[in-house]
């Protein structure tokens, strides 16, 4: 997801939105109330709570891309927002949804939902 000029995020952020939207709708989808053995009981529940997991990232990601695109419309797009420097272009580019240079979000830690990295999921 590199983008070779600036001009490029906007569609970056929106290409991304799009997939994460679809996915989301897929596993709308696919979520269903059939019924279950009792034996699968257990695995069909710890599944849905893996999905439920994902969808909660997503949506948080969805959000992240939301704010991205905002600051683009507004102008303040790949300045800090707490620092207020500009970001380089090399970090928007690895993460185009970065709210944070990379020695604030260092220094913000966890307490920022670890918003520009990679969203994962953890156990």
């Amino acid at each position: 997801m590199y983008a070779s000029n600036s001009s490029d995020f906007p569609e970056i952020l929106l290409r991304k939105r799009a997939t994460i939207l679809s996915s989301l709708s897929a596993d709308h989808r696919q979520a269903g109330n059939e019924r279950v053995n009792e034996e699968d009981q257990g695995t069909v529940a710890h599944e849905q709570f893996v999905s439920m997991r994902i969808n909660n990232l997503d949506y948080a990601q969805l959000r992240l891309i939301d704010e991205a695109l905002d600051r683009i419309a507004s102008g303040d797009y790949g300045t800090c927002l707490s620092c207020e420097e500009a970001m380089p272009k090399n970090r928007l580019a690895a993460i185009p949804w970065a709210r944070y240079c990379v020695t604030c979000q260092e220094r913000l830690g966890n307490d920022t939902f670890a918003a520009d990295r990679p969203l994962r999921l953890t156990s």
